[in-house]
This record gives structure tokens, sequence and C-alpha cells, in this order.
């Protein structure tokens, strides 16, 4: 077969994921460095208060979001090829999203 893409093309769409990761990085280095900045400032003025993480709501959330990525992408690879090697790529998402949502329900429960 033929090959349609110029080199011109072919260099760009290899180059694009590169930058778009570095880019990335730097985007999240900065916000890192902002917010270290921004607490510092508010530890010496004294108006700093610490914020509890909550951790039962973001496992629930982060279940949800595994869960419902993981059964997407299960039905696709099961209609598309079948019940192959594949398919580990929606069960895995699926099987951590199920373990969050079991683990923030048990810890609910005896928190009660």
């Amino acid at each position: 077969m033929e090959n349609v893409l110029s080199e011109a093309a072919q260099i760009i769409l290899t180059i694009l994921p590169i930058v778009g990761v570095v880019m990335g990085g730097i985007v999240i280095f900065f916000y890192l460095l902002w917010n270290y900045k921004q607490k510092m400032f508010m530890i010496e003025k004294g108006i700093y208060e610490p914020k509890a993480f909550d951790f039962i709501t973001y496992s629930l959330l982060l279940g949800l979001l595994l869960f419902s990525v993981g059964m997407v992408l299960s039905v696709f690879f099961i209609l598309k090829e079948g019940i192959t090697y594949g398919l580990l790529g929606g069960l895995i998402p699926l099987a951590v999203g199920v373990s969050l949502l079991i683990f923030s329900t048990v810890r609910r429960k005896n928190e009660r």
C-alpha cells in the first residue's frame, strides 16, 4: 500500500504527542509552584487553614469514573474483538472501579 502522508505530515504527527506531554507537564509544574507559593504566603500571614481530605468521597468519585470507563471499554472490546487479551484494557479499570466502590461502601458502613 502506498503511503498517503508526506514526510512533513508524518513528522508533525510524530512530534504532536511529545509536545502535548511536555506542555501538559509545564502547566502542571507551574500550577503546583503557584499553589505552593500561595500556601506559603497564607502561612506567613497566619490565615492558612488546612483542609481535611474526604477520602470516602474521593474513592466514590474515582470508583464511579473507573467503573464507567471500564464498562464502556469492556463492551467495546468484546464487540470489536471478542474475548481476547485486549479485553484486559477494559477489565482492569472496571475491576479497580468496582473495588473502590466496595471500599467506599464498606468504609461508610463502618463509620456509622
